[in-house]
């Protein structure tokens, strides 16, 4: 049975999001940034966020490259929040002292109405 502090904890959007990058990153990536701002036009509203996501090890490379293909056609689902734009803004490679992959995603998620 789940205690009141665990059934009243609501998982937020961001986290969520986090969740299901991470979930397309197969359990290889490592969260190493994460920052939302609002956004609004005159019909929508919603919350801009940046995600840095690092992949260590070749394997891990492999799935982050693989992470990289998949994202623009990836479709998420969380609830109450539409993700009008998913893109890889930066990709950093490095070799030493092992294969690392860091990648900078931007995401914008709309309130649904």
């Amino acid at each position: 049975m789940l205690s009141a502090a665990r059934r009243r904890t609501r998982r937020t959007p961001w986290m969520q999001l986090l969740s299901a990058l991470l979930d397309l990153a197969q359990g290889q990536a490592e969260l190493v940034r994460h920052a939302e701002r609002t956004w609004a036009s005159v019909t929508f509203s919603g919350t801009r966020h940046s995600v840095v996501l690092a992949f260590t090890g070749a394997e891990a490379v492999a799935v982050g490259e693989g992470l990289i293909d998949a994202l623009p056609d990836h479709e998420f689902a969380i609830p109450g929040q539409l993700v009008a734009d998913a893109a890889v803004v930066r990709v950093e490679h490095s070799l030493l002292p092992e294969p690392r992959l860091e990648v900078e995603i931007e995401v914008l998620m709309l309130d649904e109405v």
